[in-house]
């Protein structure tokens, strides 16, 4: 199946009350895992690309083509879609969709509202005139993730937010209502009454960063007010790393990478089918 937009899977995920999961890619062994797992659970899945994996992989145009000859290969029939994760600029929102993303991320988070409209606005009037869809973040999401380091969380203004939606045109929503990238410190505070506010305000499919390490109660609560996309790197990250780390400590003579890349890859396929699970999307494809 070819490559599609993110947007027709999360509005069909917000009407049926379950949010499509976007796993970050890494290298090859992180994206075989991920469509491996979309294809046997029937998933829709979102294949998140930040800058800094892409220029580890090559480049966009080489993160394409890898994803291309694997749904070729794989024989992946579920939908994909390539999303450039906390895209910088227009010209790196650009840049990706010329080279084949089907969806992007415009981060103008940082800057100030109005400042925020007209730097998103061009990247949708880009991206729709190619068929992609964009996503918008209001707000501050903690931690660091790749080249986005954030001191403190700073919730999203509800207002803002239907203002944001109305003025640009974006296909989905990230608002920051408490969650981080990266590991939590102590429990995730998630805003839900502002998230429910804001659903209502705008809707519009909602995004929730920094998906690792929100207990499930929490997730489930989150998609029942309007949350269709969740994000997850971290946990792959780390179920990849301590599955190499036992295989080299139990062979230490072990030099073949294919011998402990692997089971990595393993680790990670199990560790998306239990997120799509969790998330509602297996059968969903």
């Amino acid at each position: 199946m070819p490559l599609v937009s993110m947007t027709e899977m999360l509005n069909k995920a917000k009407e049926e009350g379950y949010a499509v999961g976007q796993f970050n890619i890494n290298n090859l062994e992180f994206t075989q895992a991920i469509l491996q797992a979309a294809q046997e659970e029937n998933s829709p899945v979102i294949l998140g690309v930040s800058e800094g994996a892409g220029r580890y992989i090559g480049g966009f145009k080489t993160v394409v083509k890898m994803v291309e000859g694997l749904l070729e290969d794989y024989n992946i029939t579920v939908p994909v879609a390539i999303h450039l994760d906390h895209g910088s600029s227009y010209d790196k929102c650009k840049e990706a969709i010329d080279a084949g993303f089907t969806s992007v991320m415009i981060d103008a988070s940082h800057d100030p509202f109005e400042e925020n409209v007209a730097t998103t606005s061009k990247v949708v009037e880009y991206a729709h005139s190619k068929g992609v869809s964009v996503e918008a973040e209001l707000g501050t999401v903690g931690g660091q993730e790749d080249d986005v380091v954030a001191e403190g969380v700073i919730y999203a203004d509800p207002q803002e937010c239907a203002e944001l939606v109305k003025r640009t045109g974006i296909d989905c929503l990230a608002p920051a209502l408490g969650s981080v990238h990266g590991p939590y410190k102590g429990e995730p505070n998630l805003g839900y009454k502002e998230m429910e506010e804001i659903a209502g305000l705008t809707n519009m499919p909602l995004v929730l960063h920094g998906g690792t390490g929100i207990p499930t109660t929490d997730i489930q609560k989150a998609i029942s007010f309007g949350t269709a996309k969740i994000n997850v790197n971290t946990e792959n990250q780390i179920a990849s790393a301590k599955t190499v780390r036992e295989v080299l400590a139990a062979k230490p003579d072990e030099y073949d990478p294919r011998k402990y890349l692997g089971p990595a890859r393993d680790a990670i396929k199990e560790t998306v089918i239990g997120k799509m699970r969790e998330f509602g999307s297996s059968n969903k494809a």
